[in-house]
């Protein structure tokens, strides 16, 4: 097999190849490696041939909907960390760390920005 030739990722044992590094969780960047090309090269394929996009988008999905899982699980669990992880990123109107303030009054912003740093 000649390294980098897409011919070949595009078999079932390719396919195969690259679904499995993207069930393990590797990244675009590792999956590249492993196929001896860079990263821009499996860009351009991934728009070129429907196959390998599919073939790691379907994979990695599984990887995240397990991670998304065992977060969940932990959260539930009374992990603090992953019950705030959890409301950040599900819920980040109620519970991001800043507020914003939306008024047209430039005084009204200024005066609270100013009552904030006492």
């Amino acid at each position: 097999m000649a390294k980098g030739k897409y011919q070949y990722w595009l078999t079932d044992e390719g396919l195969i190849r690259i679904q499995g590094w993207a069930r393990d969780g590797l990244t675009d960047k590792q999956i590249a490696k492993n196929m001896g090309i860079t990263c821009s090269t499996l860009y351009s394929w991934k728009n070129k041939y429907s196959e390998i996009s599919e073939s790691l988008k379907e994979n990695k999905d599984v990887v995240d909907r397990e991670v998304e899982n065992a977060l969940l699980e932990n959260a539930l669990s009374g992990n603090t960390t992953a019950q705030i992880f959890w409301l950040k990123n599900r819920k980040p109107k109620q519970w991001r760390d800043h507020v914003e303030v939306q008024d047209n009054d430039d005084d009204n912003v200024r005066t609270f920005v100013e009552a904030m740093k006492k």
